[in-house]
């Protein structure tokens, strides 16, 4: 059953995201929203990581929050609207907001 993984807060102020990677199944998803877009920051080991996940896995960033934060959004990474957040929340199976 795949899931849409959200995660909205900074890579660098604890341990959610490398979490939350490991748990990442073969067909699931991971939406980054609010500071967890740092995760996207150029030559870091947590863009490193995304960037090494298996194709199958989805990865998505919130546009307006990237464009808020003056960051562009790598080629691996889809960008979406708020729209595209309800859509997402409901192409899968399971939602997994990592508060």
């Amino acid at each position: 059953m795949a899931t849409l993984h959200i995660l909205s807060h900074s890579p660098f102020a604890d341990s959610r995201l490398v979490s939350c990677l490991r748990l990442l199944g073969a067909n699931d998803a991971l939406l980054l929203t609010g500071d967890a877009l740092y995760a996207l920051q150029p030559n870091t080991a947590n863009l490193q990581a995304l960037q090494l996940l298996p194709a199958g896995i989805a990865l998505y960033a919130l546009d307006e929050d990237l464009a808020a934060r003056g960051l562009a959004a790598p080629e691996r990474v889809q960008t979406v609207d708020y729209p595209g957040f309800v859509e997402l929340c409901s192409r899968y199976a399971k939602v997994n907001s990592w508060l």
